[in-house]
């Protein structure tokens, strides 16, 4: 087992894509919207054949614009769906995310089905192949891997977003109505949290998966949890976890001969596993006692 400029590369790339989805994932189940990350996965798919048509590649911007136009649509729908039409959230995510999914594989079917655009290739992914998948400009410049700048754009603009966001994203994850009676555009915020849950799971297609994509958005945030109910910890626990699960899972995958991203999840739930015990454990020794704080703070 060694550790050399590749592996160096996959883990930080991977780190950086799990802090990314950790980090919305915490407001995501502060709004107990976690799973809509998961329909805005699926829901995105008829954006990235549309975007492949008008392209004709699987990597131009287009995708990416095609895809979190998709991923806000999906957004106001299931909006919609729960306060329009007064259907439970759940049952919301899920008729949106299957109706805009089968509408993506009719597509493919329809008129993609002679080229590499099929549901394996969009819904997983391989970040073992980032090291030889390099940047390279028209004048032969090598900028090295062109995931690891996606990654790294997509962590700027998570990090950049919250960080000028934080009071209204508190705010409205904690009580949406009291948002909107103190001055803050509830909608809109929720929209552009969204917005950025949409283009975090496009711009991570290609290395950890869509699929895979939802399992980072949920158990890191939901692992700190179980340790600290203040937001400003949970969101440094929810860090520090992305870095493990990616060192941990390059690791176990490189010993076992297994997918990279899978074991990154399995690491993931691993960490869950434990804490859920070790809170348990906790709990059995303070009789009389909750194991976690009741009230939630910053």
């Amino acid at each position: 087992m060694t550790f050399d400029s590749n592996a160096f590369l996959i883990i930080f790339t991977g780190s950086l894509i799990a802090i990314s989805c950790g980090m919305l994932g915490v407001f995501l189940m502060l709004r107990k919207m976690s799973m809509t990350g998961d329909a805005i996965s699926h829901a995105v798919l008829p954006g990235i054949v549309i975007g492949f048509f008008v392209s004709g590649s699987q990597r131009s911007l287009e995708v990416i614009l095609g895809a979190g136009l998709l991923g806000i649509l999906a957004t106001l729908m299931i909006d919609w769906l729960r306060k329009k039409a007064r259907v439970q959230l759940d049952a919301s995510i899920g008729i949106t995310f299957t109706l805009l999914f089968a509408i993506g594989i009719i597509l493919i079917n329809l008129f993609a089905y002679k080229v590499d655009l099929d549901q394996e290739c969009v819904l997983y992914g391989e970040i073992a192949y980032l090291p030889i998948d390099l940047w390279i400009t028209k004048s032969g410049l090598n900028l090295g891997p062109r995931i690891t700048w996606l990654a790294g754009l997509n962590f700027f603009f998570v990090s950049g977003f919250i960080y000028l966001l934080f009071k209204e994203l508190t705010l409205t994850s904690f009580d949406e109505s009291f948002g909107s009676v103190i001055g803050i555009p509830s909608k809109g915020i929720n929209l552009a949290l969204m917005s950025m849950v949409s283009y975090t799971t496009v711009s991570s297609f290609e290395s950890v998966g869509a699929i895979l994509v939802v399992a980072l958005l949920v158990v890191p945030p939901a692992t700190a949890f179980l340790w600290t109910k203040s937001l400003i910890p949970l969101l440094k626990g929810t860090v520090i976890l992305g870095i493990l699960i990616s060192f941990f899972g390059y690791y176990l995958a490189y010993w076992l001969d297994s997918s990279i991203a899978g074991m990154m999840v399995t690491v993931a739930g691993l960490f869950f596993g434990a804490s859920v015990l070790l809170n348990r454990k906790r709990n059995s020794s303070k009789s009389g006692t909750s194991p976690l704080p009741q009230s939630f703070g910053i």
